[in-house]
Parts: C-alpha cells; sequence; structure tokens
C-alpha cells in the first residue's frame, strides 16, 4: 500500500499534549532498556540555509525528521519520514506541530520525575508558539495553583496569557519582568530564541525544578552559568548531542562550573537507572535539545490514528 501523506491539521486532530506525555515517558524507558536507538542531530549548511536531521528507530519502526531553516525565503519547515521494519515506507508527515507538541511533552516528562511533588506554581519565560506546550504539559503533570509570564512583547504577552487561561483553566498572569515571573516558582520553563541568558541562576529558590528547552546551537544560552552550577541534576536527552548543542551547558563547563560526568540522562531518569531528586532543596534541570526518537514515537502513534480514522492521502509511490 502507498504511503499517507499526513498534514498538520492530522496531527492536531489525533496527537494531544496528554497523548504526547505518554509517547515520551514510553520512548524514554524503551530507550534505557535497549530497547530503542536515537542519533544526535546531524547539519549541513548551503550559503543561506541549513538542513536538520534526527533519526531514531523504535517499536518495530524507524524514521527521521528533517527539517530546513532558511531566513530569507521560507524560514523552518519540518517533516518527519516513518518506515516499517522491513524498510517500508509508512508516512510522510508535516511535522511542526508534532514537533512543538513532542517538545513539550518532553518538559513535562522531566517534570514528572524531577519536580518536587508538592510543586504548585510555574513560571514561564517566552511566549511564543513553543511556550504553549511547555505550559501545557507542566500543567498536566503537577497540580499548578498559580502560573507567571514574562515575554520581551507586551501584546504578546497578554494574548499568550488569555490565550493559555482559556486552554487550562487557570489564570495566566502576565509578570513585569523575568524575574518577577520565576520569583518563588517551583517550577521554571525557559523557552525563547534568546542568544544571552533570560534566567539567572541567582533568581532561583532552593528545590525548584527548570526546563531549559529554548536552545539547541553552542553558542545560544537560556539560563546563566551560576543556574547550571547551583543544579543538584542537570538532564539531558542525548548525551553526545548536549556535549555539542547545549550552549547553556557548554558556557558553564568552559566556567569551570559544571563537569559533563554530572550529566545524567533523562531516559535513565525515567527507567529508575539514575537518580532524579534527591532532596526537596535540591534545584533540578533539564536542558531540552530534542531528539529524533520523540518525533518517531509520535508519528507511529500519530499514524496508528489516521489509518484508524480514516485520515491522510496516498502518496503516488510504489509500496
Amino acid at each position: 500500500m502507498n504511503p499517507l501523506y499526513l498534514t498538520e491539521g492530522d496531527v492536531v486532530a489525533t496527537l494531544s499534549v496528554r497523548d504526547a506525555l505518554t509517547l515520551v515517558e514510553d520512548a524514554a524507558r524503551a530507550l534505557a532498556t535497549g530497547n530503542a536507538q536515537n542519533r544526535p542531530r546531524q547539519r549541513a549548511y548551503t550559503t543561506s540555509s541549513v538542513i536538520q536531521v534526527l533519526a531514531a528507530a523504535y517499536g518495530g519502526r524507524m524514521g527521521h525528521k528533517t527539517y530546513t531553516v532558511a531566513p530569507k525565503a521560507r524560514g523552518a519547515r519540518f517533516w518527519v519520514l516513518l518506515f516499517a521494519d522491513d524498510g517500508e515506507l509508512l508516512a510522510m508527515l508535516e511535522a511542526d506541530a508534532l514537533g512543538q507538541i513532542r517538545t513539550g511533552a518532553a518538559s513535562g516528562v522531566a517534570t514528572r520525575f524531577l519536580a518536587r511533588e508538592d510543586a504548585r506554581t510555574l513560571g514561564i519565560i517566552g511566549t511564543g508558539w513553543q511556550a504553549r506546550s511547555q505550559l501545557e504539559a507542566v500543567f498536566h503533570v503537577r497540580h499548578i495553583e498559580r502560573i507567571r509570564a514574562f515575554g520581551r512583547h507586551r501584546a504578546r504577552l497578554l494574548n499568550f496569557c488569555e490565550e493559555m487561561t482559556a486552554k487550562v483553566g487557570l489564570t495566566v498572569e502576565p509578570a513585569e519582568s523575568a524575574r518577577a515571573a520565576v520569583a518563588d516558582a517551583d517550577v521554571v520553563c525557559t523557552m525563547t530564541s534568546a542568544n544571552t541568558p533570560v534566567l539567572e541562576g541567582a533568581w532561583l529558590k532552593p528545590g525548584c525544578h527548570v526546563n531549559a528547552a529554548g536552545s539547541n546551537r553552542a553558542n545560544a544560552q537560556e539560563i546563566d552559568v551560576e543556574a547550571v552550577r547551583r543544579a543538584g541534576v542537570v538532564a539531558v536527552e542525548d548525551l553526545a548531542q548536549a556535549r555539542v548543542e547545549a550552549g547553556d551547558l557548554i558556557a558553564a563547563a568552559g566556567g569551570g562550573a559544571f563537569d559533563w560526568e554530572r550529566a545524567v540522562l533523562l531516559s535513565d531518569v525515567v527507567a529508575g537507572v539514575a537518580p532524579g531528586r534527591t532532596g526537596d532543596d535540591q534545584i533540578t534541570l533539564f536542558d531540552s535539545l530534542g531528539i529524533g526518537l520523540w518525533d518517531v514515537a509520535a508519528a507511529s502513534y500519530v499514524f496508528d490514528a489516521c489509518v484508524v480514522e480514516g485520515r491522510g492521502t496516498r502518496l503516488p509511490i510504489p509500496s
């Protein structure tokens, strides 16, 4: 049978943040136990754009997310190709929404396993599209009672607060500054395009958990060196990828505030192979870069759902 072409609409209709939380957690356990494989992101460049590829195998299927970033042309465009174990192409998915949902879910899973059980307040820096799934995922894994958000553009901040209040059913308060957004927060999320830190470690209260999810470039930082230094647990998705992409950790290591031996894999924490939080006053950090395994797990789920629901268009490619 010819492969399915699935649109952004098909993805949004079949994949929720709640679904993705389960998918990411299950895939993390599989990775820790050797039942999944992940490969670090690869990049290639032209004079004006970049192509990025993240590959993985899981659940008897394999695939890769490929996306291009061409600032002078069409911006970023995302696809996932999903294959069966015998190499048959099962589906091609438009994957912008898929990436947003699974990125939020990864932070949600990290929060589930690293944040204090009694975490009640969430502070978020960043109010773009990607920030929406960060907030929603954390809301689903803890009994959050207060949310404060900050963004540089006031109108966008107010729109974000209004939209997310309607989404989660809890008032999202606009903060006057990044510091005010995270003051006394039990969980902190950063999801920005910043090249220099938007979060200072001095602002963090003892016992908080931080999801730093906006940067995947060696020369960009969202959190300062002090935030990394103060973290008693530093979790990453893929160590080889983190060593070349996690600008927050690279800067801290270069300044002597972090040793890569301290890093643990989120998948190992989820599976109980590595310890997570060991004390109520401990600060924990998830430095999120995004890995292909989350994309393959989410794409496989969407494909199965769309087959059952009769969604998608068959591509005119011989199977």
